[in-house]
């Protein structure tokens, strides 16, 4: 009769061993595709999120300055510029307009107030998506603040029938920042130029003369998802005028300046000029 043979121990070693590396070359292919999946899903919704902001912000940027000639009643008083903004601050949603500025809450990121007239038919909107009526100057401001995480977002502010109000547009802001165009010709031709940050523009006295805004904002991903480990750098304006310019703050982004935490979030940078329609007097 044949004797029945088991494993030896160092049999038994072995397939423990090789079991242990399989085990260990497979849980890392599991992290090595969610990392590559969680940074897929992060630059789509970095994709979708810019686009939504700059289509926002372009719209009420083409509203600033309307004013309802057709209406039967008198337009308003048309006493301070239809553009306006601060560099590097935030606001409160409850103040009036952008007169109690905040210090800013990320990377110097900007201010952008826009006013235009509201009319009867329901055609003039603010930024939280409600019409003005005929009569009434309409807002659209938008800034950065901290959500309840403690996460930069965008947020448009407006001024509603029971007061001030702000809603959220994207979060994940690592920097906002805004350029005037301003037509420096006498008379005005429409055509900007020179681009101006806010305080440049005040100092100036020239925010009757801006007929374009350049925008970018600069989103970051929710968490470190990137396989790479190289510190980027970004200049939202390009390299000549962050040169130019290093008392503009946030116009440059470095990573390796950035908290290790998030360091290695997946980011892009989201830029669009556009001219106003409508020009102030």
């Amino acid at each position: 009769m044949k004797r029945r043979q088991g494993w030896s121990v160092v049999e038994f070693l072995i397939a423990i061993t090789l079991g242990l590396l399989v085990a260990l070359l497979a849980s890392g292919l599991l992290v090595g595709t969610s990392g590559n999946y969680r940074n897929h899903s992060d630059n789509v919704w970095l994709s979708d999120s810019g686009r939504y902001a700059l289509s926002m912000m372009a719209h009420a940027i083409r509203q600033a300055a309307y004013v309802n000639w057709d209406s039967g009643a008198a337009p308003p008083v048309l006493d301070t510029a239809s553009v306006d903004g601060l560099d590097a601050a935030s606001v409160s949603r409850s103040s009036d307009g952008v007169s109690s500025p905040l210090p800013p809450v990320i990377n110097g990121s900007d201010v952008l107030a826009l006013r235009f007239a509201g009319t009867d038919d329901g055609a003039s909107v603010h930024c939280g998506g409600f019409s003005v009526p005929g009569g009434v100057r309409g807002w659209s401001v938008f800034y950065v603040a901290a959500d309840a995480d403690g996460e930069p977002e965008l947020r448009c502010k407006y001024r509603g029938a029971g007061g001030w109000g702000a809603d959220a547009v994207v979060r994940g802001i690592e920097s906002f920042q805004v350029l005037y165009g301003v037509d420096l010709d006498t008379p005005l031709d429409g055509v900007p130029n020179t681009y101006l940050n806010a305080t440049a523009v005040k100092a100036a006295d020239a925010w009757r003369r801006v007929c374009s805004v350049k925008l970018a904002l600069l989103l970051k991903g929710s968490v470190n998802s990137r396989a790479d480990t190289l510190a980027a750098r970004f200049d939202l304006f390009g390299a000549t005028y962050a040169d130019a310019h290093p008392e503009d703050v946030g116009v440059r982004v470095e990573e390796g300046r950035l908290p290790p935490a998030e360091r290695l979030r997946a980011r892009r940078i989201f830029s669009m000029t556009v001219a106003l329609r409508n020009r102030d007097g």
